[in-house]
Order: structure tokens, then sequence, then C-alpha cells
């Protein structure tokens, strides 16, 4: 009985007595006092083994709700880690190689009105449109921007508005700025300083990105620096505009450790997602090297898909960290790559995106990595229902005609 010691002394005595033969307990009753009080006692030790019993159930009633507690606080933790504010911008797309060209149409691309009510029809609820603004100003100090360069953006702007869609101006191929910054910022203060002055009676719907992918000897120290600085400079005119804001190393999910961003309730964090780059710019003119990926495909198998979906899953936990919104401002497949490959990374990256609640927008619209022929005026379907799945589209017949991814 070595194993009872812990236990009420009334409960032993009654375990043991139990134990023993009926004529030796007969015989114990007569001459023990405990035996004699074993009737009276009976009660007494019911009462105290069911106290004992209770406080063991009570026991292990608290060890079960501290166990339901811990793992609904860890996973209440591990929810939020993954929640993050939502932009609110909807699928969007990039009116690329326009605008950001040297001059518009150099790049095979002008925009067009009717670009605005194909895009709405199909349901792309945001426009990107990216801005080379830096090559029409003057070369000194304000860096006055060419009017009727001015003129032809805010048409631009009005059209895409009309049609009711978000839309995203930012400063895009600042080439110099990247080069030597310390001597090109005070361009980019003063650009800025007029487009925020410009626009700031326009609808909230107008958004500002302040600069396309920084890179090279623009600095995470540097561009946080400048963070400050061109915050301060738009919120004189727009101090609740929604503004845009992406990493130095090219807007890369690895480049948001290092952007440390003001207190301000109106910012957006991007990121650009090109990965496996070989696969995305295989063919590539710009791209010394790329035709020796040419072939690269995408076939969407585990392996592959771990990949996008780890890469996004870090950028949601550093913006839950931040409690700041997600937008993934670029990604495509050049049109050198293999057809069905670009549906299927196309597809499962939009996707993967939006479970996520990462705003987005496609590049491009209708150049290289285009989802629309402007000479032949249709939609790529493919391409389309893997952004927007069950589209529906009109042809010139106007006779409907629907595709699911």
């Amino acid at each position: 009985m070595q194993e009872l010691h812990n236990v009420h002394p009334l409960i032993c005595w009654n375990v043991a007595f139990a134990l023993k033969k009926p004529g030796q307990r007969r015989e114990e009753e007569k001459k023990t006092a405990w035996g004699k009080k074993f009737s009276h006692n009976r009660e007494q030790t019911g009462k105290i083994i069911n106290r004992e019993v209770n406080k063991v159930e009570t026991t292990k009633t608290i060890i079960v709700i501290l166990g339901v507690f811990f793992l609904i606080n860890f996973v209440t933790c591990k929810k939020k880690e993954m929640e993050i504010p939502q932009a609110n911008l909807g699928r969007g797309i990039n009116l690329g190689n326009a605008l950001e060209a040297p001059q518009e149409g150099e790049w095979g691309i002008v925009i067009q009105e009717y670009f605005f009510d194909k895009i709405k029809d199909v349901g792309f609820k945001a426009v990107r449109i990216p801005i080379r603004w830096s090559a029409h100003t003057e070369t000194h100090f304000p860096y006055t921007i060419n009017e009727s360069f001015f003129r032809r953006v805010d048409d631009v702007i009005n059209q895409a508005l009309a049609r009711n869609l978000n839309v995203i101006i930012n400063i895009h191929h600042f080439d110099e700025l990247a080069e030597a910054p310390l001597q090109h910022e005070e361009k980019l203060f003063q650009i800025w300083r007029q487009i925020t002055e410009r626009y700031s009676g326009f609808p909230d719907q107008l958004i500002f990105e302040l600069l396309n992918e920084p890179h090279e000897a623009l600095t995470s120290d540097l561009w946080n620096q400048f963070i400050i600085n061109l915050l301060e400079i738009i919120r004189e005119a727009n101090p609740e505009r929604s503004v845009i804001i992406g990493s130095v190393q090219w807007n890369s999910i690895s480049g948001l450790d290092s952007l440390i961003l003001p207190q301000d309730q109106n910012l957006i964090a991007t990121f650009h997602y090109y990965s496996p780059f070989n696969f995305t710019h295989q063919g590539a003119e710009w791209v010394e090297g790329s035709d020796s990926w040419l072939g690269t495909t995408w076939e969407g198998t585990e392996a592959e898909m771990s990949v996008i979906t780890n890469d996004l899953d870090k950028a949601v936990r550093w913006a839950a960290r931040n409690e700041i919104p997600l937008f993934m401002g670029e990604f495509g497949a050049y049109y050198k790559a293999d057809y069905e490959s670009r549906i299927r990374w196309t597809r499962f990256l939009a996707r993967e995106a939006e479970k996520r609640d990462i705003s987005w927008a496609y590049w491009e619209f209708g150049a290289g990595f285009g989802i629309y022929d402007i000479e032949n005026d249709e939609w790529d379907m493919g391409l389309l229902n893997a952004l927007i799945p069950q589209v529906l589209v009109f042809d010139k017949d106007a006779s409907p005609q629907s595709q699911s991814h």
C-alpha cells in the first residue's frame, strides 16, 4: 500500500480492509477501533473519496480548458500572422509600353480611349499607368513638366476615371535616379510637387505610386529617407490620398524587409513577381542571355507551386507585421514562353494572390506580355480567363462567347 501514501489515511484503511478475506475482516472489525467504527465511517469515507475524485476531475478540467485556450491562442496568432488589410484595388492591368516610353508610341503603344471600355467590360477594376515623367521636364530647377505632356496624362486619367476604374500613376524609368540618386533627388521631389498639386482635387480613385522598382545605387537607406520626404510633399495637397510604395531590389519580395514606412493610414505596399525569371523572361530582347532559356516550361508541379506560395506567404507575413495592404503591381510571362505554361503560371499566381487578399495588376495590356491584340481587336481568351475566370466577351457580331479557366 506504499503507493497510497499521499492519499487520505481513511481511504487507505478502507482499501486495505476491503482486500482482506471475509473472516479476517470480521475479526478485525471486533479488535480494532477502526473496525468497530467501520459502518459509522463508511459514509464519511465515501464523501472523502468523492472529494478526492472531484479534485482530480477538477484538475483534469482545468488542464483541458488551459489546453484549449492555448490552442485557440496559437491558432489565432497564426491566423493574425497571415491577415492583412485589403487594398481594395481589385484586379488590374498595366497600360505598359506607352507613357513610360521615351515618347508615347515609340514602343508601339499609344493609349486609346476605347482601351478603357475593353478593360472595364471584361471585369478589371483598376489600371496602372506607368509614366516616364523625367523625360518631359526642363533640365534645370524647378524641373517644370511640359504642359502638353501633363494634359496628355490628364486625358488618360480622366478617361479611366470616367469608366469608374481605379487609376494608379507612378514615376517609371527614372533611370538617372537609380544610377546617381543624390544628384537627381531634387528632380524627383520637384516632379512629385507638381503631380500632387495638379491632382489634389481628383477623386480618391486616383492613386499615387512613388517610384517603379528602386534599384542599383538607390539603396534601402536612401530610399527610406526619400519616402519620408516624398510623403511630406504629397500630404501637403493630398492628405488622405492612397500612396503605393515598393522596396528596393526592383520591388522584390526579398526587399520588403529593408522597407521602413512612416506612420500613415493611407499607404499600400507593392511588390512585383516574375519568378522563375528564366521562365517569365525567356527570349526577352533586353535581358542578356535570355535566349538560352527558350523552351523553359512551368508545369504546375508541387515544387513549382510551393516556390510561389512560399514567396507570397513571406510577403503577407511582412504586411501583417506592418499592418499594411499589399498590391502585386506587376506579374506576367513574355510571349516567347510556352503558351500553356503561361496560362498555368498566370492562373495559379492570380488565384494564390487573391486567397491572401493581395490586389494585383497584370503586366501588361497589349505588348510583349500582353493579353489584348490591338491590331486584331481581340482578347487572348486563354490568358484573360486565367486572370478573370468565366469572362463573357461579345465578339464583333455581338454573339456572346464564354470561356472558363
